[in-house]
């Protein structure tokens, strides 16, 4: 599974490299596509903060629960069962 993900990840990033190039070569840059998108850095940092500052509190809160859930399900699986 691990081998798999890992494999995805390097053809994302060699698929990202190609298109980067071309785009770099008819003089496409990140400041005139988020200029075009109507974003700016500003505006990208608040709304990176503004997630953040949103998804903690709740992942937090769930895991209160998730954890604690999961640790009992572990503790009383019956023996000589594989977690595969």
């Amino acid at each position: 599974m691990l081998e798999s993900f890992l494999r995805t990840l390097v053809k994302i990033a060699v698929a990202s490299l190609i298109v980067g190039t071309i785009l770099a070569h008819f003089g496409i840059t990140v400041d005139l596509l988020m200029k075009a998108a109507g974003l700016s850095m500003d505006r990208i940092e608040d709304l990176a903060r503004r997630g953040i500052t949103w998804a903690v509190p709740n992942l937090l809160l769930g895991l209160l629960i998730i954890v604690p859930l999961w640790f009992l399900a572990f503790i009383f699986r019956p023996p000589g069962r594989s977690s595969e």
